[in-house]
């Protein structure tokens, strides 16, 4: 799946080069995103609504065009399919990310939860399991929630 993901994101930028923000592999951006596809792959469908999601947090809250978002989006689906668990991307995330900066992308990966309309145990779940990781508290993730929706 993330192979035709790969291809058809990058079949679709043009060979604009330079406009959008470099990405360097271990690029905390990478790990951030990495947890969003995750979240957004956790009830078996990485719908377009999802991605379409996705591409506009990078761009909004990440610092780069609809080029470095799609570039960002590839290689974090690849950081993903790599990585052994979600540990690699959170250990990264608690290391660089303040806790209020913590807070905002629990605020972001509730929207991409939450984007296609349906919310199940498995998102449930992995939702609770990754703010446990960024060592958010309960709270923290239920007024993220409430700002998401």
């Amino acid at each position: 799946m993330f192979d035709a993901l790969r291809r058809l994101v990058r079949d679709s930028v043009p060979g604009t080069p330079g406009a959008h923000s470099r990405v360097y592999p271990h690029d905390v951006r990478i790990a951030a995103c990495a947890l969003l596809v995750e979240l957004s792959c956790a009830d078996g469908d990485f719908s377009d609504v999802e991605q379409r999601r996705i591409l506009e947090v990078l761009q909004r809250h990440f610092g780069v065009d609809e080029l470095g978002a799609r570039d960002l989006l590839v290689q974090a689906a690849d950081a993903n399919r790599d990585a052994v668990d979600h540990f690699v991307f959170t250990r990264q995330i608690v290391k660089e990310y303040s806790m209020a900066q913590r807070i905002v992308l629990a605020e972001l990966m509730w929207q991409v939860v939450l984007a296609d309309g349906d919310f199940d145990e498995q998102e449930a779940y992995l939702i609770r399991k990754l703010a446990n990781l960024l060592e958010l508290e309960p709270a923290f993730l239920s007024q993220a929630r409430r700002n998401a929706e």
